[in-house]
């Protein structure tokens, strides 16, 4: 099996990968950054669901957060060996956790960070019941914890960070777009 991290740096076949903590609106503003580029959107955690045929709450209830990292692996594996392009893809939160599939988002293409504070995720996420990491007595205390362990994967990944907190989808799409067109301009 390759190991991504060793293997030279082959240019991204412009698709644009949106990475972050679950609530920083991967799936809301890849959709749009997809309409407007006229991109598809490939979301991983629904290609899982699919797949599986089961929730990504009951895949964890079933057979646990490991499994369900294992199939995110397997998925982006996937991804990358099709050879896909111009394509928005958005990616579970805890994705880009494991170092093996950083090196394989940076090997498919543009990576985004989309980063939110605690209370904007638990006013995104917070009342959805599909968030199995959230689905505790104190969730505030679990989304500060996992970003405090999470920020660094990110940064590390991330060829861009925005910031979702205080901009509308239109103004993060926008930001996306214009700084992903001068970098596939640079190839």
């Amino acid at each position: 099996m390759p190991d991504p991290a060793h293997e030279p740096f082959i240019p991204s076949n412009h698709n644009i990968v949106l990475v972050g903590f679950m609530g920083c609106g991967k799936s809301t503003v890849g959709r749009e950054i997809g309409l407007q580029l006229n991109y598809p959107l490939v979301d991983t955690d629904s290609l899982i669901v699919e797949n599986v045929g089961l929730s990504v709450a009951k895949i964890f209830a079933e057979h646990g957060e490991g499994h369900f990292r294992d199939l995110e692996t397997d998925l982006i594996r996937q991804i990358h060996g099709m050879e896909c392009t111009n394509q928005i893809i958005s990616t579970g939160g805890g994705l880009p956790v494991r170092e093996e599939n950083r090196g394989w988002l940076k090997k498919i293409g543009y990576v985004v960070w989309l980063r939110a504070g605690v209370d904007t995720i638990l006013e995104r996420a917070g009342k959805s019941n599909h968030r199995p990491l959230l689905q505790t007595g104190n969730p505030r205390e679990v989304v500060e914890r996992m970003l405090a362990e999470r920020d660094s994967v990110y940064s590390d990944v991330a060829d861009l960070v925005i910031n979702t907190d205080d901009l509308d989808i239109s103004e993060t799409v926008h930001g996306i777009i214009e700084s992903a067109s001068y970098h596939f301009s640079n190839y």
